[in-house]
């Protein structure tokens, strides 16, 4: 039997329309929410793309549910365009998906899959001594993955979303949701972004933690 857990009242706090330019040219404009009353008090975003509005009043009569990722803030990846990772491409291509069927992007403040943006770092020092992404979260004494969607949820639950398409490769996020009373009634995979630089990192997830990921340069 699935036990679904009760979240803590969430509601919308500001809503601001956003211009958004990526550094290839693509353009669009998000709808930008914040949000009282998350459970972790981090400042979590949504980002409502394309014709969410419509998507969501489709929703009431049978229409297809609104695509939406959930993206753990990078600075490094998303900011810094580092290939360390497959983080900055995810960004980019998930803002224009979602733009093009209407939908949301949650913008996650859990950085280093939760650990914090200086212990993500020190990670990365120790990958460089041969270890993988996760066996050095956890020589620094952390979690494998210490991110928590219940933040995610809440948001979904304010703006009225309790069914969605879930554009990710990660089985925990799906997991995660489920338990927190949202259905995932698909999910969908974002397209491999693969480096030189971060071939290792992609298939440590691959086969450490099973995100759909096919892989055929990194073995």
């Amino acid at each position: 039997m699935t036990i679904t857990l009760k979240l803590p009242a969430t509601r919308v706090r500001t809503r601001v329309s956003v211009p958004l330019r990526f550094p290839d040219g693509y353009a669009t404009t998000a709808d930008v929410f914040t949000f009282t009353g998350l459970v972790d008090g981090k400042e979590h975003l949504a980002l409502g793309l394309g014709p969410w509005r419509a998507t969501l009043a489709s929703v009431a009569t049978g229409g297809e549910a609104p695509l939406v990722r959930p993206h753990s803030e990078c600075l490094t990846g998303d900011v810094f365009g580092s290939e360390r990772c497959d983080c900055g491409p995810q960004l980019r291509e998930a803002v224009e998906r979602i733009a093009g069927q209407g939908g949301f992007l949650l913008y996650l403040r859990q950085e280093g899959r939760g650990i914090g943006l200086y212990a993500k770092l020190d990670a990365y020092a120790l990958q460089d001594t041969g270890l993988d992404t996760y066996q050095a979260n956890l020589a620094l004494g952390h979690g494998e993955d210490e991110r928590d969607y219940t933040a995610a949820a809440q948001m979904l639950s304010a703006l009225g979303v309790d069914r969605i398409r879930l554009l990710s490769n990660n089985p925990d996020k799906a997991s995660q949701l489920g338990d927190l009373g949202v259905q995932v009634v698909e999910r969908i995979p974002t397209e491999v972004h693969l480096t030189g630089a971060n071939a290792r990192y992609l298939t440590a997830k691959r086969d450490h933690t099973a995100h759909t990921l096919d892989l055929p340069l990194a073995g």
